[in-house]
């Protein structure tokens, strides 16, 4: 990709921009005090966008002139992640502050949000005002206002891009419309809905709030989750983009070498590059649809900075965009997210608040999801966290006060539960320290991963198995286990209630199941059939590279016939 250089913190390997003028430098001190003034905060997350769809890491190609001017105002954290790649897990994770394994909203169906504490409600007690508008799509599918917000505006489940779009013939014959929950009342959506989002953002901003108090907004846009519908001024716009995919969407033995089975088994599913949403749409097409999408949001963007500007607001505001989940397009034969691999868990963030988010840089710091809560309300001068909250503050990261280098994150912990209606990604788990990163699946016969995304960003050389990295594996294996208990000290795998079979169609002709690894394919009645039963150490490892088994285990057959007779 064009004009990219790599940067590296703490080992993590990740891609920053040198588009704009002046190319990006590293974030630079700045005085910001530790507890700073009750500031302004808005949050603008969209929905499914891959971690380099802006137009200042694709120049000359995407064309997100807004997005762009807040990063060169204000900062881009190349190594934005999610703790779980998938749209109500995550958003359950930024306004708790907890981790799925401990808010149980575990998949997209019905998880509860029972007994959970919002983050805005402590806000609220700090004298903020408070909005959500736009796409909760978390727990029970309704619309009605959620604590901690003053102002409400939302709708069931993905929501629509348009006034009438998935209705019944006889429905937009008769005059319905797909309807918002407005502050507890039903209100028919008029518009595109990415400008209509907006437009309530903007009445709020403008008429609606106490301009005496702090606020914070929460802008949750369905951009640019499928099928991304553009608005008709960018029907368009990308008609004649020459959109290239990711190198490993090749069907070749080099990109699945070492891979678990269940990727290549992905790439004739719903979610596999070769049947993507069951269409025989080529990627290269989808995407003209969805950059055309993500231009609203850019639109909106810039609508909320010159509202900003005019009324002399932008130094006391903080501005976030991110993602609630990264997006494959193709990567490893895969599309969407869920999966622990780069592309899924890295999300676009870039923050802007001139004066305090240091101007034109790169932050390399790591920032999760979890983090938001506990970094919003220091900023908010809240002096003391909840109890709830499982994420670091970021604050003197962001502000520059702590330099990237002197920023500690903790290990990044990864965890997807397996979902009934899309089953053809299995439960994961994974960690990162440092370069590596390690990844195992529940409840199937499959490999693990070890990648060294350092040296190898695009996941594409697995060293489960090199006997060089036999520690790593062990020592990654026992924290991931130790650090996925559950505040009780369980490790449990949740999950919720069946419907229907679930999304299991593959086109017809196409791509088949993969075979099982090569070095899984022994002959029968081997003396160290028990060894890959027994944990693994040096010692073991040893055994195995000099062609012996660690434990002697000849079969019952091969036993009977060494005991004496009588």
């Amino acid at each position: 990709m064009a004009n990219l250089r790599k940067v590296i913190f703490g080992g993590a390997a990740c891609f920053a921009a040198m588009a704009f003028s002046g190319g990006l430098a590293q974030a630079k001190t700045s005085d910001a005090p530790e507890q700073p003034r009750p500031r302004n905060i808005i949050f603008v997350l969209v929905d499914d966008l891959r971690f380099d769809g802006m137009g200042f890491l694709q120049p000359g190609l995407l064309q997100t002139p807004n997005i762009d001017r807040m990063a060169r105002e204000g900062t881009y954290f190349p190594n934005g992640v999610t703790t779980s790649s998938l749209c109500s897990p995550s958003r359950a994770t930024i306004l708790t502050g907890m981790t799925a394994r401990n808010h149980g909203v575990v998949d997209n169906n019905n998880s509860s949000e029972d007994g959970l504490t919002f983050f805005p409600k402590y806000l609220q007690q700090a004298g903020y005002q408070t909005a959500f508008i736009g796409k909760w799509h978390m727990g029970n599918d309704t619309d009605a206002p959620r604590p901690g917000f003053d102002k409400w505006l939302s709708f069931k489940g993905q929501g629509h891009y348009y006034p009438t779009g998935d209705l019944p013939a006889a429905a937009v014959a008769a005059g319905k419309a797909n309807m918002f929950n407005v502050d507890g009342k039903e209100v028919p959506q008029t518009g595109y809905i990415t400008d209509e989002l907006t437009q309530y953002a903007m009445n709020w901003l403008e008429k609606e709030r106490d301009p005496k108090k702090p606020f914070f907004l929460y802008l949750s846009h369905k951009a640019v989750h499928s099928d991304p519908l553009p608005p008709p001024r960018y029907a368009h716009q990308y008609d004649k983009a020459k959109f290239v995919l990711p190198a490993s969407a090749e069907n070749t033995p080099e990109n699945y070498k070492g891979k678990p089975r269940w990727v290549y088994d992905q790439r004739n599913t719903w979610h596999g590059i070769d049947f993507f949403y069951n269409s025989d749409m080529k990627m290269t097409e989808y995407l003209k649809y969805y950059y055309g999408t993500l231009s609203a949001v850019d639109d909106s963007l810039g609508r909320i900075m010159a509202y900003l500007k005019k009324n002399h607001l932008e130094k006391d505001t903080l501005v976030v965009f991110t993602s609630d989940n990264g997006f494959q397009i193709g990567d490893h034969g895969l599309i969407d997210k869920r999966t622990a691999y780069e592309a899924s868990v890295r999300v676009p963030l870039v923050m802007w608040e001139p004066g305090t988010v240091p101007a034109n840089a790169v932050n390399t710091g790591r920032v999760r999801g979890l983090d938001f809560a506990p970094t919003f309300l220091n900023a908010a001068g809240v002096k003391t966290m909840p109890q709830q909250f499982e994420g670091q503050n970021a604050w003197g990261l962001i502000t520059g006060a702590q330099k990237p280098a002197e920023w500690n994150p903790s290990d990044f912990i990864y965890e997807y539960y397996w979902e009934w209606s899309f089953p053809e990604t299995p439960t994961t788990f994974a960690i990162t320290r440092g370069n590596l990163k390690y990844i195992q699946y529940h409840g199937i016969y499959d490999r693990e991963e070890l990648y060294d995304i350092g040296a190898d960003p695009t996941e594409m050389t697995n060293l489960i198995d090199d006997p060089a990295h036999l520690n790593d594996k062990i020592t990654l294996r026992a924290a991931l286990y130790q650090q996925m208990a559950n505040r009780q000290g369980k490790h449990m795998i949740p999950y919720t209630g069946r419907q229907s079979i679930g999304s299991v169609r593959r086109m017809k002709g196409g791509t088949g199941a993969a075979p099982f690894p090569a070095e899984w394919l022994v002959e029968p009645n081997r003396t160290d059939r028990m060894d890959d039963i027994l944990p693994d150490s040096p010692a073991k490892g040893a055994a195995q590279a000099a062609g012996k088994p660690f434990m002697n285990a000849p079969t019952v057959d091969q036993q009977f016939k060494q005991i004496p007779e009588k």
